[in-house]
Order: C-alpha cells, then structure tokens, then sequence
C-alpha cells in the first residue's frame, strides 16, 4: 500500500491573516480563469476568432500554472498575485480584455 500524499506534507502553521490573504488570491486567481473561460466561450460562437481563442486559452492556461505554484507560506508573492488578479479581473469584466 502507497503512503497517502498528505502523509509527505511537512507541518506548516497557518494564522487566519495568511489564510485568508491565501484564499483571497486563488479566487482572485479563479475569477480571472472564468473571465478567461467567458471570453473563450463568446469567441467560439464569432467565425474568424481561432487566433483570439488560442490565446484566451494560453492566458487562462498562465493562470492555473500560477495557481498551482502558489504557496500560502510566501506572503509576498501572495499579496503580490492577489493584488494583480483583481486587477486583471477589472480589466476582463469592465471590457477592457
């Protein structure tokens, strides 16, 4: 039997500021994919937009790597993605994509 992936965890205590500055930028994060995912969806329904989609596609793409990368533990970065993806979120939803 494997070990399970939580047992190679190694401990890390959390305060509730971190939590939540964490949580706060993988839905900042989640918000921009689904913008992302909106565009892609309005683009499919116009002929002529395989170029815009693909690209809507690798943008998207760029932020699940981010995601993925994000660590809860590095404060700055947190803020740093946080501050940037609400910003980027503006932008998309107030047609400026």
């Amino acid at each position: 039997m494997t070990d399970p992936v939580i047992g190679n965890l190694r401990a890390y205590t959390w305060d509730s500021e971190q939590s939540v500055a964490y949580e706060a930028a993988i839905e900042a994060i989640n918000g921009v994919v689904g913008a992302y995912s909106a565009l892609i969806a309005d683009a499919e329904t116009r002929p002529g937009t395989e170029a815009e989609i693909a690209e809507y596609r690798r943008l998207r793409a760029e932020c699940q790597q981010e995601r993925r990368a994000l660590r809860a533990e590095d404060a700055e970065n947190v803020a740093r993605v946080r501050a940037g993806y609400a910003a980027r979120l503006r932008e998309l939803t107030e047609g400026g994509a």
